[in-house]
């Protein structure tokens, strides 16, 4: 029966000169863990890692003071599964929750979720299986995807960077394999905006499919529309979180006004904020996207609650892709057969990103074969991970 000896928490920088039209990243930070085992392999412990999403700050305190804690004192049997084999997620999940109120998401559902990311890579290393074969044969959920679409997400505003800097950061990315990409609004006049929508329009060759923009929840319902107008004729990928993202009634309103695709819930950390979003927010099943961040949202155990609730109310999986632009949510794509990923290439290191050796071939991006998440194949953030608990 496999056993938590120790669990190691930590922050690490994952700052940039960048901003969107909300927030700038200068000072962004995010929680970094390792769970330890008593499963000795090749003279070492099995270790699972995780960490937190980009936009959301670090939640030490809270993991400190009552996330951890409650790992390390549960009885062994509230963590394992009946045939002895794993620490259970879903169990462990129980008691990281244990003596919380409901509602409130925000900050606690950050630090669930970054222990529940280390408890699924410990259960697949301890398998033996890249993480997402092992979700499918734990979850019984089908053959999973052996790849994964995925978009490059950039378009930043930063201190001097014009149409043209922003034309090189597309032609960039698509070098690199993406055939759609993502840029920010709202940090701008419409205007201006609109200039900078049609100068990446010029290096897509005039594609609107290939491109998705992102508002980051700036706009009021008047701004929104407006917005909207001026977009619509483009025939965007997306048109993404144009309002706060608890105001439902801007998103119902916009979606009877706008044609495309809209995209929002990257800010929504629960199920049930995720239900109110699909009862309230006007969100259409057969061509928007719902961007739920499975580790923001407390974690996978959650995430598949949110899409339990999906089905419930006839949206397909192929109508998420998960915010975030890292390995775990890879997995998860591919074993719940999402609609892809997001991938911010080169940006929030050490944590944002796929394995060194990824190679994106027509936005598609095939898993690796690596035991659990594959961290190790990510050498910064490997050695990132091992100073917490090999120091």
């Amino acid at each position: 029966m496999p056993r938590i000896v120790a669990i190691h928490e930590g922050t690490v920088p994952i700052s940039s000169s960048m901003s969107n039209a909300f927030i700038d990243f200068s000072a962004m930070d995010c929680s970094i863990v390792a769970v330890v085992s008593d499963v000795i392999r090749d003279g070492e412990p099995v270790v699972g890692y995780g960490f937190s999403s980009n936009g959301r700050y670090s939640a030490g305190e809270i993991l400190r003071r009552r996330v951890i804690p409650r790992l390390i004192h549960a009885a062994p049997e509230d963590l394992v599964s009946a045939d002895g084999s794993v620490i259970d997620p879903a169990k462990a999940w129980k008691v990281m929750t244990r003596n919380e109120k409901p509602g409130g998401h925000g900050e606690r559902s950050v630090a669930v979720g970054v222990i529940d990311m280390a408890l699924h890579d410990l259960a697949a290393k301890l398998a033996g299986l890249p993480l997402y074969r092992w979700l499918v044969r734990h979850y019984g959920l089908g053959a999973p995807d052996d790849d994964v679409f995925v978009y490059a997400a950039g378009g930043y505003y930063a201190p001097g960077k014009g149409l043209g800097q922003l034309q090189d950061e597309m032609r960039g990315f698509l070098e690199q394999g993406y055939d759609v990409v993502k840029m920010k609004i709202g940090g701008a006049s419409l205007a201006d905006d609109i200039k900078r929508v049609e100068a990446v329009l010029e290096v897509l060759g005039g594609e609107g499919a290939r491109l998705a923009v992102d508002a980051n929840g700036r706009f009021d319902l008047d701004t929104a529309l407006e917005y909207g107008r001026a977009l619509e004729p483009y025939g965007l990928f997306w048109y993404e979180e144009p309002g706060d993202p608890l105001d439902f009634a801007l998103h119902a309103t916009l979606s009877e006004r706008y044609p495309g695709p809209l995209a929002t819930g990257e800010n929504l950390f629960s199920m049930q904020d995720a239900r109110n979003l699909i009862r309230y927010g006007g969100m259409r099943p057969d061509r928007d996207y719902l961007q739920f961040d499975p580790v923001l949202g407390y974690g996978l155990v959650e995430y598949l609650r949110i899409q339990d609730m999906l089905r419930q109310h006839g949206w397909s999986s192929r109508r998420c892709i998960p915010h975030g632009g890292h390995q775990f949510a890879l997995h998860i794509a591919a074993a719940l057969r999402l609609g892809g990923n997001e991938s911010y290439p080169g940006e929030f290191q050490p944590t944002g990103g796929f394995a060194d050796a990824a190679v994106i071939v027509n936005s598609h991006l095939r898993l690796g074969s690596s035991p659990g998440i594959g961290f190790e194949d990510k050498a910064e953030l490997y050695r990132v991970f091992r100073a917490l608990h090999t120091r």
